[in-house]
Formats: structure tokens, C-alpha cells, sequence
């Protein structure tokens, strides 16, 4: 398959500028995402999941340096972001404080926000092609189970949102999570 920014991720890039949700594959699940900065786009996609906006959610990106607007990077020791660097590209989330201006619908009740760079080669390119992170949490409707095919995002959702088309990566699990400053592990990989 060629993972190459194509017409189709143009359109997705559009809606995102357009603030609008997607869906799109992962390194084991299709995800719903959006403009990490569009107050609007967030709440349709927490609507959309029917997620309360408390739980926070996940950014997704190329690079590291795509997240640094949104983290305060000082806060973490050399050792730490040694240890979270071992484990990028890749579906390892880490928990890291989050800048005083990282907008509330991101971080929820928390004062800090879950950070990914993905190994998923599609997804690198649509961070790439958008020029930032986008907001990443399962595609699935309350209660159902997670999307791993663009047949089941369509069924689910009804064709109401765009979807990258692509297939998802081999991992059975959700990304593990992890705290970037004491390495407590969140959730199981």
C-alpha cells in the first residue's frame, strides 16, 4: 500500500482545517481526531464519542517537536525525555505536564496531556502534511467496540465523517500509557 500524502489525505487535511472530525488508522485501532486547537472540532468529536470532556485525550504527531506547543518540555529531565524518546516513533503514550496555555478541552481535569509520536506511516504523513498533532482517541461509539476497518468506521459512524483510508497496524492493544516523569505505568500496551 502507498502511505504517501495523496488527494484523499488532502481532503483530510482539509476537513481538519475545516473543523471537522476524522477518522483514520493507527498502530492497532482506527481513531477519531481533529484540530488539537479548534475548541469546536474538539466538542463535536467528544459529542461524536460521547466522551466527557474531564477525561482529556490524546495527541497524536510526527515529532516531537509538533507536541511542544502543547507541553511544557522544562519540566522533564534529560533522563525522562531519554526515556520516552526510547520508545518513539511507536504506540507508547506518555503523560507529560501540559503548558498553562493548553486549551482545558485537551487536558480535561488534568494539568497535564497524553502525547504520542506514531510509527504508523499514514499518520506520520497526514501530522506532516497538516503541520501539527491531531487529536487521537478510538473510533467507536459509546459501548461498541473499537474500528479496525474503514468498513467498520463507515458502520459505526454512519458515513458521516471523512476517513483516511488505510489499514491498521498489527498491534492487537491500545498504545500503552505511561507518566513521563515518574514512568508509572496507566494503561497496559
Amino acid at each position: 500500500m502507498n502511505n504517501e500524502v495523496s488527494p484523499v489525505n488532502n481532503t483530510i487535511v482539509s476537513a481538519l482545517q475545516n473543523n471537522q472530525v476524522i477518522a483514520y488508522p493507527t498502530e492497532a485501532v482506527f481513531g477519531l481526531g481533529c484540530d488539537p486547537d479548534s475548541e469546536q472540532a474538539v466538542m463535536a468529536l467528544l459529542s461524536l464519542k460521547q466522551r466527557p470532556i474531564e477525561k482529556g485525550l490524546i495527541l497524536i504527531a510526527d515529532n516531537y517537536e509538533q507536541l511542544k506547543p502543547y507541553i511544557d518540555d522544562d519540566m522533564l529531565t534529560q533522563t525522562q525525555r531519554e526515556r520516552m524518546f526510547a520508545s518513539w516513533p511507536g504506540p507508547v503514550t506518555w503523560v507529560i505536564p501540559a503548558k498553562a496555555s493548553t486549551p482545558k478541552w485537551l487536558t480535561g481535569k488534568f494539568s497535564s496531556l497524553a502525547v504520542r509520536v506514531t510509527d504508523h506511516s499514514l499518520v506520520k504523513a497526514l501530522c506532516l502534511a497538516y503541520g501539527k498533532p491531531i487529536v487521537s482517541t478510538s473510533a467507536n461509539l459509546s459501548g461498541l467496540p473499537p474500528c479496525r476497518t474503514v468498513d467498520e468506521v463507515e458502520g459505526q459512524f454512519q458515513n458521516n465523517i471523512p476517513i483516511l483510508n488505510g489499514v491498521v497496524g498489527g498491534r492487537l492493544n491500545p498504545s500503552e500509557i505511561r507518566d513521563a516523569l515518574t514512568g508509572e505505568l496507566y494503561r497496559q500496551g
